[in-house]
């Protein structure tokens, strides 16, 4: 009975356009553990940074040069799209060296795989490059909105062929320039649409001035984040009303700077310390920052953790209690996948809202989630934007579906860490942003490493 209930489940999932992961593949025996911990955990560089300043560095009118580079599959895609367009990127024992090409060059194809940013940002690149571009992806990505961004490259001046979808695939026709200018964009599917101008804007004729006309814009903390990165290289940026920024035209210095640890991949392993108690301790963390996943700090001690920070140490420490919670978090779409793990382990029903712009990350991940939860025991009503959970007195073990994305695997190794038996399908698919979770994850536990 419970067998063809989850059939119905993933029937209507994959009505609604989710992808499951293919039931068939390998399955990873999640690890549990009964001991407290006492672990420290060094992260890779952050995604985000990662492919603003790859992008930037690509415009520059001198190379860059990135220490400490994060080595995934979205960061590699990056950097393919960028030397097939004719930049020259060069790798070196934790640095990266990105010569800018003299000029932009398409008649090329850009796998986007599953990365956002590639095939948000990389676009407006391939406007100011000589000949097509052709972009395509996985077969999630061809669901991920990108209607925005056309349009509005279109209203720039951009020729983009994409027979009315609004959708990969599509074709960039770059003819060297763009003319640029004011733009309205409706960006409440994604923040990446606004950084997408934002990045590129110094370098069209007119520069560019975007105006956000949505109901609601996700993740602003991302649109900080690439106006910091363009002020370090030199571009005047300007916000002369609220959802509103302006791009001055202009040249982007080229830059050496050290990548700040991915903060938001901090989510799974400082929450560990609230499922087993005990306590998680992640160096390198900066005083400032941009990231969204700095909000752990705020979020974490909503389940009932204490968070201390001291020398560029965040510490998450706990009893293994969790307490029920209700968050709010439009600015930190990306942790929400960890917070509704941990919703899931709490002693009392949770709500978890203003997040649903993920159901337009890499699955819808609102659907996603309430699935998971539902099959190891949780009652869950699926919100428009967001969940309530409500777990159960016994879990149930099951086979967590990551569906292809990595914050619905680590989200699953979380509950693993609670519920015995739990198994991943395509554990693999952490490679995203971490290539290396698996690894990590068996080490702050203190356990062999786990492999399929």
């Amino acid at each position: 009975m419970l067998e063809a209930k989850y059939s119905r489940n993933n029937d209507d999932l994959t009505k609604k356009g989710v992808t499951l992961s293919n039931p068939e593949g390998e399955l990873w025996p999640a690890p549990e553990t009964q001991s407290p911990l006492d672990a420290t955990v060094v992260l890779p560089g952050s995604k985000s940074l990662m492919a603003r300043e790859l992008v930037l560095a690509a415009m520059a009118n001198s190379p860059s040069l990135i220490q400490l580079p994060l080595v995934s599959r979205d960061s590699q895609l990056m950097i393919e799209a960028l030397e097939a367009l004719g930049t020259r990127i060069e790798t070196a024992e934790d640095t990266l060296l990105v010569t800018p090409a003299p000029e932009l060059l398409g008649s090329t194809s850009i796998s986007c795989g599953l990365a956002g940013t590639v095939m948000r940002f990389i676009p407006a690149l391939a406007c100011l490059a000589l000949g097509p571009t052709v972009f395509d992806g996985d077969s999630y990505a061809r669901k991920r909105p990108m209607r925005g961004v056309i349009e509005a490259l279109r209203d720039l001046g951009a020729d983009i062929a994409d027979e009315g979808r609004g959708a990969l695939p599509f074709t960039v026709h770059g003819n060297g320039s763009l003319k640029g200018g004011y733009v309205e964009i409706d960006s409440s599917e994604s923040s990446q649409f606004v950084s997408a101008l934002l990045l590129a804007g110094s370098q069209f004729e007119e520069g560019v001035h975007v105006k956000h006309i949505g109901e609601s814009l996700p993740s602003i903390p991302h649109i900080e984040m690439t106006i910091e990165c363009l002020r370090l290289r030199g571009v005047k940026v300007t916000k002369p009303a609220i959802g509103e920024w302006q791009v001055k035209p202009g040249a982007i210095s080229g830059r050496n700077l050290v990548l700040e640890s991915d903060l938001s991949n901090a989510a799974p392993f400082l929450a560990a310390a609230l499922v087993t108690g005990g306590k998680v301790t992640v160096p390198n963390w900066p005083n400032e920052t941009t990231q969204v996943g700095d909000k752990l700090r705020d979020f974490l001690p909503k389940f009932g953790a204490e968070v201390t920070f001291s020398n560029g140490n965040l510490t998450v420490t706990s009893d293994g209690h969790i307490s029920a919670n209700d968050l709010h978090m439009s600015e930190a779409g990306e942790l929400a996948p960890t917070m509704i793990g941990l919703a899931a382990l709490a002693d009392g029903p949770s709500t978890i809202t203003g997040i649903g712009h993920i159901r337009h990350h890499e699955t819808d991940r609102i659907a996603a989630l309430a699935n998971e939860c539902r099959k190891i025991g949780c009652e869950v009503e699926e919100l428009d934007d967001g969940l309530r959970i409500v777990p159960p007195n016994k879990y149930v073990a099951s086979d967590w579906n990551s569906y292809d994305d990595h914050r619905m695997a680590t989200t699953g190794a979380l509950v693993g860490l609670r519920v015995p038996g739990t198994q991943i399908i395509n554990i693999e698919s952490t490679s995203k942003t971490m290539p290396r979770f698996t690894e990590m994850w068996n080490q702050m536990l203190g356990v062999q490493e786990n492999l399929p």
